[in-house]
């Protein structure tokens, strides 16, 4: 998002924001192990939470996931390293872990995974690159980067300078080197082996995650909570094999505890997707129950849900839109906010109040040297509500997409904010007659469903479902 904002040259993207509203950490089911933490550890988490949409509560996975680390962990070289997972509420695909054993598993990965060896799998991966001081090295590397990056900023005031050297720190330290990678799969696919999970579920979940990607491609999202496993432990054809064939020094496929179905069951029922507390995206809509509100992007705008604001891009990229919640002085004018400073070259002349579906509003222009501005701030009960849109050229298209898109800015009804619920998954029994066709026309609320169920369920593209069978669907 930080990007975004330095590339069009907005400068207020460190405002605080209540869009998102994080869990409590829960408590883990079994304590038995302590991670020490370390003031640096105790702020990477506290950012990691707060990007990530808090911790996801679910005694019952904790309890599942418990046991597994427990497994793995008297499996290792190392029993005395200490692991404490949180699971993330958070819809993407994605795994990590801090040098001090702190590992992260957002519910969108265990939602993916099939069964205790699949998630097993990715636990003893992450666990690997702590043992083998990946995590270590990478955060020294993200030290270093941090330097070069104030350096950069404090030198330049071209944002458009600023946000490359930006966008090339996060794209080294985005990725594990190819080695790593490798070696973090022969360490992880031995620990799984010798904790008697089946060796071979490594590769099958690194196939289901790429199929999930390759499902998600042509989507792009500024979002760091929307970039899944794949982005920062990139798959390969080669990574699959070597998986495989370490797999094979254990054991023949089939022969370690998959326990499907006591994985079906623990997982059954878990949010899938956006949570809707934290406002979600419906094609072109946003909707926020929690806060009672609902707004609409153009039809040729894409919007995307992240951790500090709603993002809105256009096809082709000459106009981009950003949403998000402001702190204004009761006695502020919105005029006088809009003319404050917070944002460079506001046209003061340009400054209106108006009154947008009851709310009390204004709105003014701002130039920079590549983009024109057209910025709208909101009063919705104690807050102020901001759309600032961004077009290369101002024209008449752009001047209706941004009034279009305020004018549609109003109170969810009651039924509305009542039918706004997750999307779950609900694990189910295939019965006579069931159909891969007929079982994905049972999906709610997703694109693409058919491809989505066989992702789901780790079918390939010419595999059938078998009576009594578990499997898993998205409802609402």
């Amino acid at each position: 998002m930080a990007l975004l904002c330095a590339a069009i040259g907005l400068s207020a993207c460190a405002d605080v924001n209540r869009l998102q509203t994080a869990s409590v950490v829960a408590s883990p089911a079994k304590p038995s192990r302590t991670v020490a933490q370390t003031p640096a550890a105790e702020r990477e988490h506290e950012r990691i939470l707060a990007s990530y949409g808090g911790a996801y509560d679910d005694p019952r996975l904790e309890a599942l996931i418990g046991k597994m680390v427990d497994r793995l962990v008297a499996a290792s070289d190392r029993p005395d390293q200490a692991y404490k997972v949180t699971i993330l509420n958070s819809g993407a695909v994605n795994a990590f872990a801090l040098p001090t054993g702190q590992l992260y598993v957002t519910r969108g990965l265990i939602a993916l995974a099939s069964d205790t060896s699949e998630l097993s799998s990715v636990l003893s991966h992450e666990m690997a690159h702590v043992l083998a001081k990946h995590a270590a090295i990478r955060e020294d590397q993200a030290r270093q980067a941090a330097v070069v990056t104030r350096v950069v900023s404090d030198m330049s005031n071209d944002p458009d300078l600023t946000a490359l050297a930006l966008a090339k720190t996060k794209l080294t330290l985005a990725s594990f080197s190819r080695a790593q990678e490798f070696e973090a799969d022969g360490i992880g696919v031995g620990i799984s082996a010798r904790a008697h999970f089946d060796p071979y579920g490594a590769a099958r979940f690194l196939t289901s995650m790429e199929r999930n990607a390759e499902l998600k491609a042509g989507k792009t999202t500024l979002d760091p909570r929307a970039q899944d496993f794949l982005s920062s432990h990139p798959a390969t054809p080669e990574r699959v094999q070597n998986a495989q064939s370490i797999a094979r020094q254990y054991s023949s496929p089939d022969s370690g505890e998959r326990d499907r179905e006591s994985y079906l069951n623990a997982i059954d029922n878990i949010v899938y997707g956006e949570d809707p507390s934290e406002g979600f995206v419906r094609g072109q809509r946003f909707l926020h129950p929690k806060l009672g509100f609902t707004f609409a992007a153009p039809e040729n705008f894409t919007l995307d849900n992240t951790a500090q604001a709603v993002i809105g891009v256009r096809e082709g990229g000459t106009q981009a839109m950003r949403f998000d919640v402001v702190r204004v002085p009761a006695e502020q004018s919105l005029g006088d906010y809009l003319n404050s400073g917070w944002m460079e070259n506001v046209d003061k002349a340009s400054t209106e109040d108006l009154l947008i579906n009851g709310f009390p509003a204004a709105s003014a222009n701002a130039s920079g040297d590549q983009w024109q501005f057209r910025v709208y701030v909101l009063r919705f009960g104690s807050d102020v509500y901001r759309f600032i849109f961004a077009a290369r050229q101002r024209s008449t298209e752009s001047e209706r997409n941004a009034r279009e898109t305020v004018n549609s800015f109003r109170r969810l009804t009651l039924e509305e904010i009542q039918d706004a619920r997750p999307l779950r998954i609900k694990v189910i029994t295939v019965q006579p007659g069931d159909t891969v066709e007929s079982l994905s026309h049972r999906m709610a609320g997703v694109d693409r469903p058919m491809e989505r169920f066989r992702i789901l369920n780790g079918l390939d593209p010419r595999a059938q479902v078998k009576v009594r069978d578990l499997v898993k669907i998205v409802v609402d």
